[in-house]
């Protein structure tokens, strides 16, 4: 096997929208690989080419050597799907739900449940064997669903926003348990809002803009593209988030992000011009600085600037959302 994915001029209609555009990349075994883009890029579109949930328009993909269009089935035996929204059922218990799925997989019948007790406690979930999955937390919950995709033994598997809407510790968990099965030597194909999570996890990185891919690289390659630019980071001692659109203006041609509701991140110019444009623009708005600092650029510094994302829009995407 060359590839776990191979895809070329990967293309996808609705009607006269191009959701996907041309798109040509390969993930490699063994590693994550890293699906980005703002709403709307075709994230979700692509994976549901790969896995066969939707046929396309043009173009040719392979996953595990077996033909998107004519070996799909054959390919489903040996691949997992974690969806951003659960498919198991509420009324099942934990146990029963990976049962369940194992029995949809076509495990062996002798074989299931020694894999979903292995499972549950691999993701920490034995205790809770007997528990509806109704009344489990949402970081249980996601890490079930990623259970159930695994009960077959996948050699790739496909995680679609795998930590949204998750609290920290659930998410930081779900990270860690991502990089095992990568060091076991599963395939992964991930798409993700959180720029921070696909730096730590992934391999390579896809950046999609309006169903085109416009950059594949490493995550380190990605963020040199910015690292000839000056990046600094002001943080206030007052919000100033709402001001950022004023501050852009002030620094035309720069890019101005809101960081949290008191930082500011502003990447570019002469630092000197942009220091004394920020004093200037505390003094207007009498407010205090707390701190300035100069940061080495980021995957999102990056991200903004191959995907020519605005700061308001960026603000927007790292809300979530398809």
């Amino acid at each position: 096997m060359r590839n776990a994915i191979e895809a070329t001029d990967l293309t996808k209609y609705y009607g006269d929208l191009l959701a996907v555009d041309h798109a040509s990349f390969d993930v490699r075994q063994g590693e994550v690989f890293g699906f980005l883009g703002p709403n709307g890029a075709g994230k979700t579109t692509t994976i549901r080419m790969l896995t066969g949930l939707s046929r396309p328009t043009a173009g040719t993909a392979s996953v595990l050597d077996f033909d998107v269009n004519s070996e799909i089935v054959k390919a489903k035996k040996h691949i997992g799907v974690v969806p951003e929204i659960s498919n198991l059922y509420d009324e099942l218990s934990t146990m029963d739900n990976l049962l369940f799925m194992a029995q949809l997989y076509g495990v062996p019948r002798d074989q299931r449940k020694m894999k979903a007790e292995e499972l549950l406690r691999i993701f920490g979930l034995h205790e809770r064997r007997d528990d509806s999955f109704r009344i489990l937390s949402r970081g249980m919950k996601r890490a079930l669903t990623i259970a159930a995709a695994l009960i077959h033994s996948p050699k790739l598997l496909f995680l679609d926003e795998p930590t949204v809407g998750l609290d920290v510790v659930a998410a930081r968990s779900l990270r860690a348990l991502i990089g095992n099965l990568r060091y076991r030597g599963m395939s992964i194909f991930l798409t993700t809002h959180y720029l921070e999570e696909a730096d730590l996890l992934c391999d390579r990185i896809a950046i999609l803009v309006k169903g085109r891919i416009v950059k594949i690289d490493t995550p380190g390659k990605l963020k040199a593209v910015s690292e000839k630019q000056s990046v600094i980071e002001v943080t206030f001692k007052a919000v100033v988030s709402e001001k950022v659109e004023e501050l852009s203006e002030r620094l035309p041609g720069l890019q101005v992000v809101a960081m949290y509701d008191d930082k500011i991140r502003i990447c570019g110019g002469a630092p000197g011009h942009v220091l004394e444009t920020v004093l200037r623009f505390a003094q207007d708005r009498s407010v205090e600085i707390d701190s300035v600092s100069s940061v080495k650029p980021s995957l999102e510094d990056a991200f903004i600037k191959i995907a020519g994302l605005s700061p308001s829009i960026m603000a927007i995407e790292k809300g979530g959302g398809r």
